[in-house]
Protein backbone atom coordinates (compact mmCIF):
# COMPACT_ATOMS: atom_id res chain seq x y z
CA UNK A 1 0.00 0.00 0.00
CA UNK A 2 1.05 3.63 -0.75
CA UNK A 3 0.25 5.84 1.68
CA UNK A 4 1.39 9.76 1.06
CA UNK A 5 0.27 13.44 1.71
CA UNK A 6 -1.09 15.57 -0.50
CA UNK A 7 -2.29 19.24 -0.38
CA UNK A 8 -5.43 19.82 -2.20
CA UNK A 9 -9.56 19.91 -2.00
CA UNK A 10 -11.40 16.28 -0.48
CA UNK A 11 -13.79 17.33 -2.84
CA UNK A 12 -11.82 17.30 -6.13
CA UNK A 13 -9.57 14.64 -5.62
CA UNK A 14 -9.57 11.63 -8.03
CA UNK A 15 -9.95 8.38 -5.92
CA UNK A 16 -11.94 5.29 -5.61
CA UNK A 17 -13.95 6.69 -2.42
CA UNK A 18 -13.31 9.93 -0.25
CA UNK A 19 -13.01 8.85 3.68
CA UNK A 20 -14.57 11.88 5.84
CA UNK A 21 -16.43 11.73 8.94
CA UNK A 22 -19.19 12.45 11.56
CA UNK A 23 -19.56 12.79 15.33
CA UNK A 24 -22.20 11.42 16.71
CA UNK A 25 -25.45 13.44 18.09
CA UNK A 26 -24.45 16.48 15.65
CA UNK A 27 -27.19 17.63 13.25
CA UNK A 28 -24.32 19.43 10.85
CA UNK A 29 -22.42 17.27 8.52
CA UNK A 30 -18.69 18.89 9.07
CA UNK A 31 -17.62 22.43 10.02
CA UNK A 32 -14.88 22.57 7.27
CA UNK A 33 -16.01 24.73 4.08
CA UNK A 34 -14.26 22.20 1.68
CA UNK A 35 -15.58 18.95 3.58
CA UNK A 36 -18.98 20.41 3.08
CA UNK A 37 -18.47 20.52 -0.76
CA UNK A 38 -18.79 16.89 -0.58
CA UNK A 39 -22.12 16.93 0.29
CA UNK A 40 -23.18 20.60 -1.35
CA UNK A 41 -22.16 18.86 -4.55
CA UNK A 42 -24.43 15.96 -4.05
CA UNK A 43 -27.46 18.16 -3.01
CA UNK A 44 -27.23 17.88 0.54
CA UNK A 45 -27.51 13.84 0.22
CA UNK A 46 -25.30 13.02 3.64
CA UNK A 47 -27.00 15.94 5.22
CA UNK A 48 -30.68 14.70 4.60
CA UNK A 49 -28.80 10.72 5.95
CA UNK A 50 -28.43 12.89 9.11
CA UNK A 51 -31.96 14.27 9.05
CA UNK A 52 -33.56 11.18 9.14
CA UNK A 53 -31.68 9.78 11.52
CA UNK A 54 -29.76 7.34 8.86
CA UNK A 55 -26.85 8.34 9.91
CA UNK A 56 -26.37 9.13 13.26
CA UNK A 57 -22.37 8.97 13.54
CA UNK A 58 -21.37 6.63 16.36
CA UNK A 59 -18.13 5.04 16.67
CA UNK A 60 -17.11 2.57 13.74
CA UNK A 61 -20.52 3.09 11.79
CA UNK A 62 -19.82 3.05 8.27
CA UNK A 63 -21.75 4.87 5.71
CA UNK A 64 -21.36 4.50 1.68
CA UNK A 65 -22.83 6.85 -0.46
CA UNK A 66 -22.85 6.67 -4.01
CA UNK A 67 -21.36 9.95 -6.29
CA UNK A 68 -23.49 9.34 -9.11
CA UNK A 69 -20.92 10.94 -10.83
CA UNK A 70 -21.16 14.20 -9.09
CA UNK A 71 -17.67 14.07 -7.83
CA UNK A 72 -14.24 12.41 -9.17
CA UNK A 73 -14.60 9.85 -6.98
CA UNK A 74 -17.28 7.19 -7.49
CA UNK A 75 -17.87 6.59 -3.40
CA UNK A 76 -17.89 8.83 -0.24
CA UNK A 77 -17.64 6.55 2.90
CA UNK A 78 -18.48 8.35 5.87
CA UNK A 79 -17.38 6.67 9.40
CA UNK A 80 -18.42 7.28 12.59
CA UNK A 81 -16.16 8.36 14.97
CA UNK A 82 -18.88 8.46 18.08
CA UNK A 83 -19.51 11.44 20.63
CA UNK A 84 -16.71 14.46 19.90
CA UNK A 85 -16.30 14.71 23.42
CA UNK A 86 -14.90 11.22 23.35
CA UNK A 87 -12.51 11.60 20.68
CA UNK A 88 -9.45 9.52 20.98
CA UNK A 89 -6.31 8.78 18.52
CA UNK A 90 -7.13 4.70 19.23
CA UNK A 91 -11.12 5.82 18.34
CA UNK A 92 -9.61 7.22 14.91
CA UNK A 93 -7.35 4.54 14.44
CA UNK A 94 -9.91 1.62 15.04
CA UNK A 95 -12.96 3.98 12.94
CA UNK A 96 -10.42 4.37 9.82
CA UNK A 97 -9.14 0.61 9.46
CA UNK A 98 -12.83 -0.98 10.07
CA UNK A 99 -13.46 1.83 7.01
CA UNK A 100 -11.05 0.62 4.92
CA UNK A 101 -11.41 -3.02 5.44
CA UNK A 102 -14.85 -2.10 4.43
CA UNK A 103 -14.12 -0.45 1.35
CA UNK A 104 -11.68 -3.41 0.26
CA UNK A 105 -14.72 -5.57 0.69
CA UNK A 106 -16.39 -3.61 -2.12
CA UNK A 107 -12.79 -3.53 -4.02
CA UNK A 108 -12.30 -0.18 -3.44
CA UNK A 109 -8.72 -0.08 -3.72
CA UNK A 110 -7.70 3.85 -3.99
CA UNK A 111 -9.04 5.62 -0.90
CA UNK A 112 -8.38 9.28 0.14
CA UNK A 113 -9.12 10.60 3.59
CA UNK A 114 -9.04 14.05 5.48
CA UNK A 115 -6.57 14.07 8.74
CA UNK A 116 -9.50 12.50 10.72
CA UNK A 117 -9.69 13.64 13.91
CA UNK A 118 -7.44 16.71 13.33
CA UNK A 119 -8.41 19.22 15.64
CA UNK A 120 -10.88 17.63 17.70
CA UNK A 121 -10.29 16.61 21.05
CA UNK A 122 -6.39 17.95 21.07
CA UNK A 123 -5.30 15.82 18.26
CA UNK A 124 -2.91 17.35 16.55
CA UNK A 125 -2.23 16.80 12.67
CA UNK A 126 1.01 14.77 13.17
CA UNK A 127 -0.87 12.34 15.66
CA UNK A 128 -4.04 12.37 13.42
CA UNK A 129 -1.51 11.22 9.92
CA UNK A 130 -0.04 8.83 12.23
CA UNK A 131 -2.57 6.81 13.74
CA UNK A 132 -4.51 7.06 10.39
CA UNK A 133 -1.51 5.49 8.79
CA UNK A 134 -1.23 2.88 11.26
CA UNK A 135 -5.26 2.11 10.67
CA UNK A 136 -4.83 1.91 7.17
CA UNK A 137 -1.81 -0.49 7.37
CA UNK A 138 -2.59 -2.87 9.83
CA UNK A 139 -6.33 -2.95 9.84
CA UNK A 140 -5.96 -4.75 6.44
CA UNK A 141 -3.00 -6.64 7.36
CA UNK A 142 -3.24 -10.53 6.17
CA UNK A 143 -0.98 -13.39 6.56
CA UNK A 144 -0.99 -15.63 3.24
CA UNK A 145 2.12 -16.34 2.63
CA UNK A 146 1.25 -20.25 2.52
CA UNK A 147 -1.77 -20.26 0.94
CA UNK A 148 -2.25 -20.78 -3.27
CA UNK A 149 -5.51 -19.73 -3.66
CA UNK A 150 -5.93 -16.33 -4.28
CA UNK A 151 -8.07 -14.22 -1.97
CA UNK A 152 -11.36 -12.71 -2.61
CA UNK A 153 -10.57 -9.41 -2.97
CA UNK A 154 -6.89 -7.18 -3.72
CA UNK A 155 -5.33 -5.27 -1.82
CA UNK A 156 -5.68 -1.17 -1.52
CA UNK A 157 -2.92 -0.06 -3.31
CA UNK A 158 -3.03 4.00 -2.47
CA UNK A 159 -4.03 5.64 0.37
CA UNK A 160 -3.82 9.22 0.82
CA UNK A 161 -4.45 12.00 3.30
CA UNK A 162 -5.40 14.96 1.76
CA UNK A 163 -5.45 18.46 3.32
CA UNK A 164 -6.29 22.12 2.34
CA UNK A 165 -4.07 23.66 5.24
CA UNK A 166 -0.64 23.83 3.72
CA UNK A 167 0.79 24.68 6.62
CA UNK A 168 0.25 21.21 8.18
CA UNK A 169 1.79 19.47 5.47
CA UNK A 170 4.94 19.35 7.09
CA UNK A 171 3.61 17.63 10.49
CA UNK A 172 0.82 15.45 8.27
CA UNK A 173 3.82 14.09 6.69
CA UNK A 174 6.28 13.19 9.82
CA UNK A 175 3.45 11.82 11.34
CA UNK A 176 2.81 9.50 8.42
CA UNK A 177 6.28 8.70 8.11
CA UNK A 178 6.67 7.69 11.89
CA UNK A 179 3.42 5.65 11.55
CA UNK A 180 4.62 3.63 8.53
CA UNK A 181 8.14 2.68 10.82
CA UNK A 182 6.27 1.77 13.61
CA UNK A 183 3.28 -0.32 11.93
CA UNK A 184 6.21 -2.23 9.65
CA UNK A 185 7.68 -3.33 12.76
CA UNK A 186 4.01 -4.73 13.92
CA UNK A 187 3.41 -6.21 10.75
CA UNK A 188 7.16 -7.58 11.35
CA UNK A 189 5.88 -8.94 14.67
CA UNK A 190 2.83 -10.37 13.34
CA UNK A 191 4.40 -12.34 10.22
CA UNK A 192 6.57 -13.74 12.91
CA UNK A 193 4.41 -14.96 15.15
CA UNK A 194 1.75 -16.13 12.38
CA UNK A 195 4.99 -18.54 10.91
CA UNK A 196 4.55 -21.67 11.52
CA UNK A 197 7.14 -23.15 14.26
CA UNK A 198 8.68 -25.40 11.20
CA UNK A 199 9.26 -22.12 9.32
CA UNK A 200 10.02 -19.87 12.79
CA UNK A 201 12.59 -21.73 14.48
CA UNK A 202 14.85 -20.33 17.02
CA UNK A 203 17.59 -20.72 14.11
CA UNK A 204 15.00 -18.60 11.70
CA UNK A 205 14.58 -15.86 14.25
CA UNK A 206 18.54 -15.57 14.85
CA UNK A 207 18.23 -14.86 10.53
CA UNK A 208 15.72 -12.33 10.75
CA UNK A 209 17.60 -10.68 13.90
CA UNK A 210 20.65 -11.14 11.27
CA UNK A 211 19.00 -8.84 8.80
CA UNK A 212 17.44 -6.51 10.70
CA UNK A 213 21.05 -5.61 12.11
CA UNK A 214 21.96 -5.56 8.56
CA UNK A 215 19.08 -3.17 7.35
CA UNK A 216 19.28 -0.51 10.24
CA UNK A 217 22.71 -0.70 11.38
CA UNK A 218 22.39 -2.92 14.56
CA UNK A 219 25.28 -4.52 16.82
CA UNK A 220 24.57 -7.91 16.84
CA UNK A 221 24.75 -10.96 18.93
CA UNK A 222 24.12 -14.62 18.76
CA UNK A 223 25.32 -17.15 21.07
CA UNK A 224 25.22 -21.00 20.59
CA UNK A 225 25.00 -23.38 22.61
CA UNK A 226 28.87 -24.38 23.93
CA UNK A 227 28.73 -20.26 24.70
CA UNK A 228 25.53 -20.36 26.50
CA UNK A 229 27.36 -23.45 28.43
CA UNK A 230 30.28 -21.14 29.33
CA UNK A 231 28.36 -18.26 30.71
CA UNK A 232 26.66 -20.45 33.01
CA UNK A 233 22.89 -20.14 31.42
CA UNK A 234 21.89 -23.76 32.65
CA UNK A 235 17.86 -22.68 33.18
CA UNK A 236 18.15 -21.88 29.29
CA UNK A 237 19.66 -24.78 28.29
CA UNK A 238 17.40 -26.95 30.32
CA UNK A 239 14.63 -25.97 28.20
CA UNK A 240 16.18 -26.43 25.20
CA UNK A 241 17.93 -29.91 25.51
CA UNK A 242 14.62 -31.68 24.54
CA UNK A 243 14.98 -30.39 21.14
CA UNK A 244 16.96 -31.37 17.91
CA UNK A 245 16.54 -27.70 17.05
CA UNK A 246 19.36 -25.61 18.57
CA UNK A 247 18.81 -22.64 20.93
CA UNK A 248 20.21 -19.56 20.31
CA UNK A 249 20.55 -16.59 22.60
CA UNK A 250 20.01 -13.61 20.49
CA UNK A 251 21.08 -9.48 21.67
CA UNK A 252 20.73 -6.57 19.15
CA UNK A 253 22.04 -3.20 20.40
CA UNK A 254 21.04 0.40 18.97
CA UNK A 255 23.50 3.09 20.08
CA UNK A 256 22.09 6.07 19.93
CA UNK A 257 24.46 8.19 22.06
CA UNK A 258 28.21 7.88 22.10
CA UNK A 259 28.64 6.20 25.72
CA UNK A 260 28.56 2.55 26.24
CA UNK A 261 25.89 2.46 29.20
CA UNK A 262 22.54 0.42 27.99
CA UNK A 263 20.52 2.27 29.00
CA UNK A 264 16.80 0.45 28.83
CA UNK A 265 17.10 -3.79 27.91
CA UNK A 266 13.76 -5.39 26.21
CA UNK A 267 14.21 -9.25 26.81
CA UNK A 268 11.30 -11.38 24.93
CA UNK A 269 10.67 -15.02 25.33
CA UNK A 270 11.78 -17.03 22.37
CA UNK A 271 9.68 -20.46 22.34
CA UNK A 272 9.23 -21.36 19.17
CA UNK A 273 7.27 -24.12 19.68
CA UNK A 274 5.93 -24.99 23.26
CA UNK A 275 4.68 -28.36 23.53
CA UNK A 276 4.95 -28.29 27.59
CA UNK A 277 7.74 -30.88 27.31
CA UNK A 278 7.33 -33.76 29.31
CA UNK A 279 4.68 -31.81 31.33
CA UNK A 280 2.90 -32.25 28.03
CA UNK A 281 -0.17 -29.57 27.22
CA UNK A 282 -3.25 -31.27 25.89
CA UNK A 283 -3.63 -31.67 22.30
CA UNK A 284 -6.26 -29.76 21.57
CA UNK A 285 -5.73 -25.97 20.67
CA UNK A 286 -1.55 -27.07 20.40
CA UNK A 287 -1.35 -25.68 16.90
CA UNK A 288 -1.26 -22.07 18.61
CA UNK A 289 1.70 -22.80 20.65
CA UNK A 290 3.85 -21.32 17.59
CA UNK A 291 3.11 -17.97 18.65
CA UNK A 292 5.06 -18.84 22.39
CA UNK A 293 7.83 -16.34 20.75
CA UNK A 294 6.09 -13.08 20.64
CA UNK A 295 7.36 -11.67 23.51
CA UNK A 296 10.85 -12.08 21.42
CA UNK A 297 9.26 -11.10 18.14
CA UNK A 298 8.15 -7.72 19.62
CA UNK A 299 11.30 -6.48 20.91
CA UNK A 300 13.05 -7.43 17.59
CA UNK A 301 10.80 -5.40 15.62
CA UNK A 302 10.39 -2.99 18.04
CA UNK A 303 14.49 -2.17 17.82
CA UNK A 304 14.28 -2.39 14.15
CA UNK A 305 11.49 0.65 14.59
CA UNK A 306 13.77 2.79 17.14
CA UNK A 307 16.85 2.26 14.92
CA UNK A 308 14.75 4.03 12.48
CA UNK A 309 13.55 6.86 14.27
CA UNK A 310 17.00 7.53 15.68
CA UNK A 311 16.38 8.39 19.73
CA UNK A 312 19.40 9.56 21.57
CA UNK A 313 19.11 6.38 23.96
CA UNK A 314 20.78 3.25 24.17
CA UNK A 315 18.93 -0.23 24.00
CA UNK A 316 19.24 -3.97 23.83
CA UNK A 317 16.69 -6.34 22.71
CA UNK A 318 17.54 -9.85 24.07
CA UNK A 319 15.98 -13.14 23.03
CA UNK A 320 15.99 -16.31 24.42
CA UNK A 321 15.21 -18.82 21.61
CA UNK A 322 14.27 -22.33 21.88
CA UNK A 323 11.82 -25.02 21.19
CA UNK A 324 10.13 -27.06 24.34
CA UNK A 325 9.73 -30.46 23.00
CA UNK A 326 9.75 -34.17 25.25
CA UNK A 327 12.20 -35.87 23.64
CA UNK A 328 14.44 -38.66 25.95
CA UNK A 329 16.99 -35.77 26.83
CA UNK A 330 14.32 -33.50 27.79
CA UNK A 331 14.41 -32.01 31.28
CA UNK A 332 11.85 -34.00 33.64
CA UNK A 333 9.92 -32.46 36.55
CA UNK A 334 12.12 -33.25 40.01
CA UNK A 335 15.40 -32.50 38.19
CA UNK A 336 17.41 -29.28 39.35
CA UNK A 337 19.23 -26.28 37.18
CA UNK A 338 21.33 -23.95 37.87
CA UNK A 339 20.66 -19.90 36.19
CA UNK A 340 23.35 -17.90 35.14
CA UNK A 341 23.24 -15.81 38.25
CA UNK A 342 23.96 -19.00 40.38
CA UNK A 343 20.30 -19.54 41.74
CA UNK A 344 18.69 -22.97 41.20
CA UNK A 345 15.68 -23.99 40.01
CA UNK A 346 13.76 -27.40 40.90
CA UNK A 347 11.58 -28.07 37.94
CA UNK A 348 8.10 -28.81 39.17
CA UNK A 349 6.18 -28.12 35.51
CA UNK A 350 8.58 -28.38 32.46
CA UNK A 351 5.65 -26.32 30.91
CA UNK A 352 6.36 -23.40 33.05
CA UNK A 353 9.59 -23.11 30.84
CA UNK A 354 9.35 -19.74 29.60
CA UNK A 355 10.25 -18.08 32.99
CA UNK A 356 13.20 -20.39 32.59
CA UNK A 357 14.57 -18.91 29.84
CA UNK A 358 13.49 -15.52 30.75
CA UNK A 359 15.73 -16.24 34.29
CA UNK A 360 18.93 -16.40 32.14
CA UNK A 361 18.01 -13.68 29.92
CA UNK A 362 17.24 -10.76 32.86
CA UNK A 363 20.26 -12.43 34.36
CA UNK A 364 22.22 -11.50 31.33
CA UNK A 365 20.46 -7.82 30.41
CA UNK A 366 21.64 -7.34 34.60
CA UNK A 367 25.53 -7.99 33.71
CA UNK A 368 25.35 -6.25 30.75
CA UNK A 369 24.57 -3.04 33.00
CA UNK A 370 21.33 -2.31 31.87
CA UNK A 371 19.54 0.87 33.70
CA UNK A 372 16.25 -0.35 33.23
CA UNK A 373 14.29 -3.46 31.96
CA UNK A 374 11.35 -4.14 30.40
CA UNK A 375 10.54 -8.01 29.60
CA UNK A 376 7.79 -9.19 27.53
CA UNK A 377 6.66 -12.75 27.40
CA UNK A 378 3.31 -15.17 26.72
CA UNK A 379 4.13 -16.45 30.05
CA UNK A 380 0.62 -17.40 31.79
CA UNK A 381 -2.85 -18.74 30.95
CA UNK A 382 -3.60 -17.38 34.54
CA UNK A 383 -3.22 -13.89 33.20
CA UNK A 384 -6.08 -14.55 30.80
CA UNK A 385 -8.36 -15.89 33.48
CA UNK A 386 -7.60 -12.38 35.21
CA UNK A 387 -7.72 -9.64 32.94
CA UNK A 388 -9.47 -11.47 29.97
CA UNK A 389 -7.91 -10.44 26.52
CA UNK A 390 -8.52 -6.68 27.05
CA UNK A 391 -5.45 -5.98 29.20
CA UNK A 392 -1.96 -6.70 29.01
CA UNK A 393 -1.27 -7.76 32.85
CA UNK A 394 2.18 -5.57 34.25
CA UNK A 395 4.46 -6.48 37.20
CA UNK A 396 7.42 -4.22 38.70
CA UNK A 397 9.66 -2.98 40.73
CA UNK A 398 9.79 -0.02 40.07
CA UNK A 399 6.56 2.26 40.14
CA UNK A 400 8.18 5.52 38.04
CA UNK A 401 9.04 2.70 35.13
CA UNK A 402 5.86 0.94 35.80
CA UNK A 403 3.41 4.47 34.98
CA UNK A 404 5.68 5.46 32.11
CA UNK A 405 5.12 1.51 30.48
CA UNK A 406 1.62 2.24 31.28
CA UNK A 407 1.70 5.66 29.61
CA UNK A 408 3.55 4.73 26.55
CA UNK A 409 0.97 1.93 26.26
CA UNK A 410 -2.42 4.26 26.91
CA UNK A 411 -1.02 6.65 23.80
CA UNK A 412 -1.14 2.99 21.37
CA UNK A 413 -4.06 1.78 22.34
CA UNK A 414 -2.59 -1.03 23.79
CA UNK A 415 -3.91 -1.55 27.35
CA UNK A 416 -1.89 -2.40 30.47
CA UNK A 417 -3.05 -3.46 34.29
CA UNK A 418 -0.91 -3.63 37.03
CA UNK A 419 -1.27 -6.82 39.22
CA UNK A 420 0.26 -6.92 42.90
CA UNK A 421 3.91 -8.36 43.86
CA UNK A 422 3.13 -8.52 47.28
CA UNK A 423 5.95 -10.82 49.18
CA UNK A 424 3.68 -13.37 50.76
CA UNK A 425 2.99 -14.64 46.99
CA UNK A 426 6.87 -15.98 46.88
CA UNK A 427 6.24 -18.38 49.58
CA UNK A 428 4.05 -20.31 46.72
CA UNK A 429 7.65 -20.73 45.31
CA UNK A 430 10.14 -22.13 47.61
CA UNK A 431 11.47 -24.97 47.13
CA UNK A 432 12.61 -27.86 49.80
CA UNK A 433 15.53 -28.69 47.33
CA UNK A 434 16.76 -25.66 45.49
CA UNK A 435 16.28 -21.90 45.89
CA UNK A 436 13.40 -21.93 43.74
CA UNK A 437 10.75 -23.89 41.98
CA UNK A 438 9.39 -22.67 38.94
CA UNK A 439 5.81 -22.78 39.50
CA UNK A 440 3.63 -22.48 42.40
CA UNK A 441 0.09 -24.15 43.08
CA UNK A 442 -2.72 -23.00 40.90
CA UNK A 443 -3.65 -19.61 42.24
CA UNK A 444 -2.06 -16.68 41.29
CA UNK A 445 -0.71 -18.30 38.44
CA UNK A 446 0.29 -15.04 36.78
CA UNK A 447 1.34 -13.31 40.05
CA UNK A 448 4.16 -16.30 41.13
CA UNK A 449 5.64 -16.42 37.39
CA UNK A 450 6.60 -12.72 37.90
CA UNK A 451 7.67 -13.29 41.38
CA UNK A 452 9.88 -16.01 40.42
CA UNK A 453 11.44 -13.65 37.50
CA UNK A 454 12.15 -10.62 40.24
CA UNK A 455 14.39 -13.62 41.68
CA UNK A 456 16.82 -12.50 38.49
CA UNK A 457 16.78 -8.64 38.80
CA UNK A 458 18.42 -7.36 41.69
CA UNK A 459 17.82 -3.98 42.13
CA UNK A 460 17.42 -3.15 38.46
CA UNK A 461 14.09 -1.19 37.88
CA UNK A 462 11.92 -3.49 35.87
CA UNK A 463 8.37 -4.23 34.33
CA UNK A 464 7.30 -7.72 32.94
CA UNK A 465 4.65 -7.51 30.83
CA UNK A 466 2.32 -10.82 30.37
CA UNK A 467 1.39 -11.12 26.90
CA UNK A 468 -0.42 -14.31 27.07
CA UNK A 469 -4.05 -12.94 26.33
CA UNK A 470 -3.09 -9.94 24.09
CA UNK A 471 -0.73 -11.75 21.50
CA UNK A 472 -3.49 -13.23 19.71
CA UNK A 473 -6.83 -12.38 18.59
CA UNK A 474 -9.71 -14.02 17.23
CA UNK A 475 -11.83 -11.92 15.91
CA UNK A 476 -11.19 -8.38 13.89
CA UNK A 477 -11.30 -5.62 16.07
CA UNK A 478 -10.75 -2.27 14.83
CA UNK A 479 -6.82 -2.33 13.54
CA UNK A 480 -6.47 -5.54 15.51
CA UNK A 481 -7.23 -8.79 12.66
CA UNK A 482 -7.03 -12.12 13.43
CA UNK A 483 -4.33 -14.27 14.10
CA UNK A 484 -1.53 -12.34 16.16
CA UNK A 485 -1.35 -8.65 17.19
CA UNK A 486 1.98 -7.47 17.29
CA UNK A 487 0.88 -6.22 20.95
CA UNK A 488 2.90 -4.43 22.64
CA UNK A 489 5.67 -3.12 19.86
CA UNK A 490 3.86 0.59 19.79
CA UNK A 491 4.32 0.32 23.78
CA UNK A 492 7.83 -0.63 23.24
CA UNK A 493 8.43 1.90 20.88
CA UNK A 494 6.89 4.85 22.25
CA UNK A 495 8.67 4.19 25.94
CA UNK A 496 12.38 4.32 24.29
CA UNK A 497 11.19 7.48 22.72
CA UNK A 498 9.77 8.99 26.42
CA UNK A 499 12.56 7.88 28.15
CA UNK A 500 15.20 9.64 25.25
CA UNK A 501 13.65 12.71 26.12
Amino acid sequence: MKIEVKAGEIAKTETGAILVNHFEGEERFHENTEINAIDLALQCAISQLITRGELKGKLNEITLVNTLGKLPAPWVAIVGLGKRKELSLDRVRCAVAEACRRLRQKRIYKIATIPQGAGAGNITAGDAAMAITEAALLGTYTFRKHMTKPADYGEIERFQIITDDNSSLPALERGCQKGKIISEAVILTRDMVNEPANYMTPTNMAEVAAKLAQSHGLEITVLEREEMQKMGMGAMLGVAQGSRQPPKFIALRYKGKETDELDVALVGKGITFDSGGISIKPSEKMEEMKGDMAGGASVMAAISAVAQLKPKINVAAIVPATENLPDGNAQKPGDVLTAMNGKTIEIISTDAEGRLILADALAYAVKQGARAIVDIATLTGAIRVALGDTYTGAFSNNPELLSKVIAAGAEAGELIWQLPMHDDYKEKIKSEVADLKNTGNRYAGAITAAQFLAEFIGDTPWVHLDIAATSMSDKERGYSVKGATGVPVRTLVNLVLALAK
